[in-house]
């Protein structure tokens, strides 16, 4: 696999737990960075999806009317909830 280094200047409190993780779990500070940046990727792409889908459901009118939600959310204190509302 060709590889590329990055250089990127991240506070000393953070350096010092990516170090701690490391020794803890007996791998390099790279190892570590390189986990954590694919699972930030991974968390971005699927937020960028996520939000493709809702904005395609609103340009369908795929949608559910704010007061209905509201009234849903607060009828979950009380003894008979309201079922959840449905576009």
């Amino acid at each position: 696999m060709t590889t590329k280094v990055l250089t990127t200047h991240v506070p000393l409190s953070l350096a010092e737990k990516v170090d701690q993780v490391a020794t803890r779990l007996e791998r390099s500070r790279g190892w570590i960075v390189k986990q954590a940046l694919t699972a930030w990727i991974d968390q971005e792409e699927e937020r960028r999806r996520l939000t493709l889908e809702a904005l395609a459901d609103v340009d369908t009118g795929h949608v559910i009317d704010h007061q209905a939600v509201q009234a849903w959310a607060e009828s979950l204190s009380t003894p008979k909830p309201l079922p959840v509302p449905r576009g």
